[in-house]
């Protein structure tokens, strides 16, 4: 009989894996259970030896390779030994060449066919399928991986979880690597970021794994329904327009409910091609975090149907289709099909009348029924009335006059509801003469011998007519409410747009445009010099000066709006009117906005001004009173130095001199960054290139800084000479605020196609609620010393603008045990 595997799965090391192996078998020890260790391995990790405790430990097999001995797996051992459950670390493992098996889990597999149960751990980055995915988040391939099959056919898979702080700080602490591996891990793999990247794909793995168990136990158990142990959202998609307002429905619906959102569409036996809406759709689908489908299937319902109860759907969103009644009769809704035969799925259908872009304001004075209804009328009439009159001719004397004259006026009032007046006065004419030529006496002439059928047939003609004119009216009537309630939805989304946004112009121009059904509309500011400015557009090929369009109105500040296309009715105009005073607003409001920028911009050049005049008289003053007094005391004939004396004059001369060319060669850059001035000469350098220059440009050389950037990084494009004063200045800060002691670090590294440069430093941190401010010029919270610093707090402003001068980003981190840690990020270059 075979054993059971059983595996702790964790998304990194140190979660507590192996820990948790080992105290599961210690607790089956305790109940009797022959335990033995095959293998583990303990990292020098105390706490993980003091849990190996008094466990019988299988003895290892050493192989010699390559001149070095190393210790493998005893499989022999092991199963001589045959106990009923072996503690086996490290399935993904690759042995030794010369060993029994190339992997260790291929020396499982061989224990589980001896019928030895086995408890093993695995990490999810080492599983084959997610290889690539794990090197895109942390930039480092697997070398050692592990089939899925093999974790998958597990017995038991269990996840060991602990939250991404929680690990740093077990880093931090010394528990998972020595003290000098510590910085480099948090640095490189064990970032925050990726941290929770891999913990959300061991996450989202396991949940695949927990439904395919559910789903294999509904089949064995014949449970044909959807359990709803997690939602699962289908929306049915079409490649319309309208699909997208559905889409976004059934997200929100999904991420309600903390499930998982699936979009498919249905393509019919015979098949059809994708067009560019159906693209649309997917990318759209991809965006809000849904999966797209497409199924094969004679039956639209079925199909959708099928899918969701194979996937376990739980709720199906639909969007109720805008068909006719007619088309309804002739052909069965899919929706009602879907409803009638969903059986425990629930079915969510969605109004599609507000997805379809609004209509422009028509006039009223059109009125009546449209054409399409007309027609159908007509086609009523021309089918109806021969059918009628074929059916009732054979039943002449027993119907009677009576009769025959209710059931024509029957059809005439259901010509006059579908098509109209023309149409039902058309087919009382026509009816009157058929009543007349088949029905009144003497048959087959136009000859009526009684007065009273006579009477009988202008009642009929009589009664028809007006009923055709009540729904005329009526058609009429619609037709105004219809026009009431848009211009009423155009002045709401009106106001709405003026709450909605900073700046309404662009929205508003739009909104003209559908609103009135125009081709293209332009919003136009007559300039000084430059004629005519566009400032908003909508539609094809906008007019660019006012003769270009159809109209030009007024807008008040040199603005007018310019309008293309037919010509707008007067009732139209009156909307018109409501538009035209919230687009002057809006040209006035941003005006205003133009004119506060500047005088923002006039008040951070004064603001610039002034700092630098600050900082001129106070911490350009002290460097100078320095050299001054040096220069004085060696010019005094009257004292005779030593040579020792003159020396330190000497070197105070040189050292307050290079310390005015950092402070004058800061004001300078900020002032270049401010203006808009740098200029980039881009070239492809390395890290390891760049930072020596960088520290040796330092008063003390970069004594204190430990340098760990590799010279395999890739290259990056960038200033050379900006880069290394942005990492000049970067370093002197840190080491400024570094505690006595304390050493700065520069850390090298690649991830996701990026390369980033770490400054990380022991000093005293910076709250969050300040990190910002550290970027502002003439900053220096805390008034701390300068020591290496500019003195003017310009170093990181001017190191920032660099950095994002050059495409780079900066930002800030806590260093692990307390400091701060700057990251500097650029594109790797191939």
């Amino acid at each position: 009989m075979r054993g059971t595997l059983r595996i702790y799965l964790g998304y990194a090391a140190g979660v507590g894996k192996t820990f948790a192996m080992l105290g599961e078998g210690l607790r089956r020890r305790e109940r009797g259970t022959d335990v033995v260790v095959g293998f583990v391995e303990t990292h020098k990790r105390p706490k993980t030896f003091e849990r190996l405790g008094d466990l019988e430990v299988t003895p290892r097999r050493t192989l010699e390779y390559r001149g070095s001995t190393f210790e493998e797996m005893d499989v022999d051992a092991i199963l001589a030994r045959a106990p009923e459950i072996a503690l086996i670390d490290e399935l993904a493992h690759t042995n030794i060449p010369g060993s029994r098996n190339e992997k260790r889990w291929q020396d499982v597999r061989e224990v589980l066919d001896a019928g030895i149960d086995v408890i093993s751990t695995v990490n999810i980055q080492h599983l084959e399928s997610l290889n690539d995915v794990v090197e895109r988040i942390t930039g480092a391939k697997q070398r050692e991986t592990i089939p899925d099959e093999v974790v998958r056919a597990a017995d038991q898979v269990e996840l060991v979880d602990m939250t991404p702080f929680a690990l740093r700080r077990r880093m931090a602490h010394g528990n998972i690597y020595p003290p000098e591996k510590i910085d480099a891990a948090l640095s490189n793999y064990f970032r925050e970021g990726n941290l929770g990247a891999l913990r959300e794909l061991a996450l989202l793995w396991m949940a695949d794994r927990v439904d395919e168990a559910l789903q294999g136990y509904m089949h064995d158990h014949g449970i044909e329904g959807p359990w709803e142990t997690r939602e699962r959202v289908l929306v049915g998609v079409s490649g319309r327009a309208e699909d997208e307002r559905l889409i976004r429905r059934a997200a929100r619906m999904a991420t309600r409910r903390g499930g998982e959102l699936l979009a498919v569409r249905v393509i019919p036996e015979d098949g059809t091609s994708d067009g560019p809406a159906l693209d649309a759709t997917r990318r759209l689908i991809e965006m809000v975090g849904g999966s797209f489908h497409e199924v094969v299937g004679r039956s639209m319902s079925e199909a959708l149907l099928d899918f969701a109860r194979a996937e376990n759907v739980t709720q199906v969103v639909l969007g109720a289709s805008n068909r006719s009644r007619w088309q309804q009769v002739l052909r069965p809704s899919v929706i009602n099909r879907v409803i009638r035969d969903s059986g425990p799925i629930d079915i969510h259908v969605i109004s599609m009348e507000s997805a379809a872009p609004h209509a422009p304001l028509r006039s009223a004075k059109s009125g009546g029924l449209s054409a399409r209804r007309r027609g159908y009328g007509l086609a009523l009439v021309v089918v109806s009335l021969p059918l009628v009159t074929l059916a009732l001719t054979p039943f002449r004397a027993q119907v009677g006059l009576p009769s025959t004259l209710l059931i024509y006026l029957m059809l005439v009032v259901t010509v006059a509801s579908v098509g109209g007046l023309g149409p039902a006065l058309l087919g009382a004419f026509a009816s009157s003469l058929l009543i007349n030529w088949y029905f009144t006496p003497p048959i087959h002439t136009w000859t009526i011998a009684e007065p009273a059928n006579l009477f009988a047939i202008f009642a009929f003609v009589a009664v028809a007519a007006i009923v055709s004119g009540l729904v005329d009216r009526a058609a009429r009537l619609r037709a105004e409410s219809q026009r009431g309630r848009a211009e009423a939805e155009a002045l709401a989304r009106l106001a709405g747009w003026l709450l909605s946004d900073d700046d309404p112009l662009p929205g508003l121009v739009e909104h003209v445009r559908t609103t009135f059904g125009l081709e293209a509309v332009s919003v136009l500011r007559l300039g000084d010099q430059q004629g005519w400015i566009v400032e908003a557009t909508a539609g094809e090929q906008p007019p660019a000066t006012p003769e270009a369009g159809t109209e030009a109105i007024d807008l008040g500040e040199d603005a007018s709006l310019v309008i293309r296309g037919a010509r707008l009715p007067a009732e139209a105009r009156r909307i018109l009117t409501a538009f035209v005073a919230q687009l002057s607003l809006a040209v006035r409001t941003r005006t205003l906005a133009r004119e506060a920028e500047d005088a923002a911009e006039l008040i951070e050049v004064n603001d610039l001004r002034a700092a630098i005049l600050a900082a001129v008289s106070h911490d350009l003053r002290t460097p100078l009173a320095s050299v001054k007094a040096a220069v004085s005391s060696l010019r005094q004939n009257d004292v005779s130095w030593t040579p020792t004396e003159t020396q330190e004059f000497l070197a105070t001369i040189e050292e307050e001199t290079d310390r005015l060319g950092s402070l004058v060669g800061n004001l300078l850059d900020a002032s270049r960054i401010q203006t808009g001035s740098l200029r980039l000469v881009r070239s492809k350098v390395g890290l390891d290139e760049v930072v020596p220059k960088a520290l040796d440009s330092l008063r003390n050389r970069g004594r204190g800084v430990e340098v760990q950037v590799p010279e395999t990084l890739p290259r990056v494009d960038v200033d050379a000479a900006l880069l290394e004063r942005a990492i000049a200045n970067i370093a002197a800060n840190a080491l400024t605020w570094s505690t006595s002691g304390g050493t700065v670090s520069i850390l090298g590294s690649e991830a996701g196609g990026r390369v980033e440069l770490r400054v990380v430093d022991r000093g005293p941190g910076i709250p969050q609620s300040e990190r910002e401010r550290v970027f502002e010029p003439f900053q220096r919270l805390g008034d701390h010393p300068s020591g290496d610093g500019d003195g003017v707090g310009l170093g990181l402003a001017v190191a920032r603008g660099f950095v994002e001068a050059m495409g780079g980003e900066i930002g800030i981190e806590d260093t692990p045990g307390g400091g701060l840690t700057m990251v500097l990020a650029f594109e790797a270059q191939p």
